[in-house]
Formats: C-alpha cells, sequence, structure tokens
C-alpha cells in the first residue's frame, strides 16, 4: 500500500475568484512554511495568469493523503 500526498493551494485573482492549483506526489515532510514561501514565490515571480486574472493573494492551502492499494490479478 502506498500513500499518495496532493497539495492544493488556493489562490484569489484580480477579479475576486478562486483559482486552485495542485502539486501531486508532495513530500512526506513539506511544512505550512514552504507551502507559504511557495505560494508567496508563485504570487510574486507572477507566472501564471488565469481566465479570471493574475493571482494576488493567498486564500487557503491542504495537503491531501490517500492510501492507494494495487491488486494483482493475474
Amino acid at each position: 500500500m502506498a500513500i499518495q500526498r496532493t497539495l492544493e493551494m488556493d489562490f484569489a485573482t484580480e477579479l475576486g475568484r478562486t483559482h486552485r492549483m495542485r502539486v501531486y506526489d508532495i513530500r512526506a515532510d513539506v511544512t505550512a512554511t514552504n507551502i507559504n514561501n511557495t505560494m508567496d514565490s508563485i504570487i510574486a515571480k507572477n507566472i501564471f495568469e488565469t481566465k479570471t486574472g493574475n493571482l494576488n493573494g493567498k486564500v487557503g492551502a491542504r495537503v491531501i493523503s490517500r492510501d492507494v492499494a494495487n491488486f494483482d490479478l493475474a
């Protein structure tokens, strides 16, 4: 069984909407500080533009963990 971890980051956009980004297979030791710094960097570098404008603020973030079991059915 393997644990899959996904980071979801929610950003505010110029038009007042929320844009969600997902990063799959994140490290098990990621911290709130890591996430906060990453989100600050994404906003500061202004490298993403959405249909509702540039990202201009942080709304929230979460780490989702899933247990995945693969079965050999041969």
